[in-house]
């Protein structure tokens, strides 16, 4: 949390696997509370395709190209004089996905080594964000997600990258994070349609920021 003289405000991030909901999320919390939204820039990202058309090959161009847009994040979260709500941070980005491409051999041990090292430089300035918000969804639901949303580049993913990554996600967030996080079983939820599911989580939320009580 930043304050200065007048006002406080925070950063958020939600983090989940690949179709758990984020940026949907994401865009309606910003809306509800006020907060600038910053998107993960997915589409922008000039490996993308060739990375699901030949994973081991672009892995490593992949992340670090990530790695230096969520670092532009963090240097414009802590100049920021307005809460920031953030789909996926940097940690995630690092300690899930990076780290799932080396352990699935996609990501050489060399390339892996200077990837970390190169995080490591970012994290003398980077700080935990004042709350992270954990969509949990399982495998079988991601898959219907990511195939309902139709993007063609993610039909080819693998179930085993999808399970490795929900595996990382959970020890990321269980085992290993040390910042506030909120975690939403979402499987049987579905937030965007149903406001009752919204407003549990925005419930939640208020609970943990603000010390309210659903």
């Amino acid at each position: 949390m930043f304050c200065d003289a007048r006002d406080c405000y925070m950063h958020i991030a939600i983090a989940g696997n690949i179709g758990a909901g984020k940026t949907t999320l994401t865009r309606m919390l910003a809306k509800h509370y006020g907060w600038e939204a910053r998107f993960e820039p997915v589409m922008v990202n000039p490996y993308l395709e060739d990375y699901y058309n030949d994973i081991r090959r672009w892995s490593f161009a992949l992340e670090v190209y990530f790695l230096k847009e969520r670092f532009r994040d963090v240097l414009a979260i802590a100049k920021s004089d307005h809460t920031i709500i953030q789909d996926r941070s940097i940690f995630e980005g690092v300690y899930v996905f990076a780290e799932n491409n080396y352990m699935q051999g996609n990501m050489s041990e060399t390339d892996y080594r200077n990837y970390m090292e190169l995080f490591e430089l970012m994290t003398l300035v980077t700080k935990m964000p004042d709350l992270m918000i954990y969509l949990r969804k399982s495998v079988p639901e991601l898959v219907r997600q990511i195939q309902k949303r139709g993007r063609d580049y993610e039909q080819q993913i693998q179930l085993d990258y999808l399970k490795g990554l929900n595996e990382r996600y959970d020890n990321f967030i269980f085992n290993r994070y040390k910042g506030k996080v909120l975690v939403v079983e979402s499987d049987k939820m579905d937030f965007e349609h149903v406001p009752e599911d919204f407003g549990s989580i925005v419930n939640r939320i208020d609970a943990q920021l603000f010390g309210l009580f659903s």
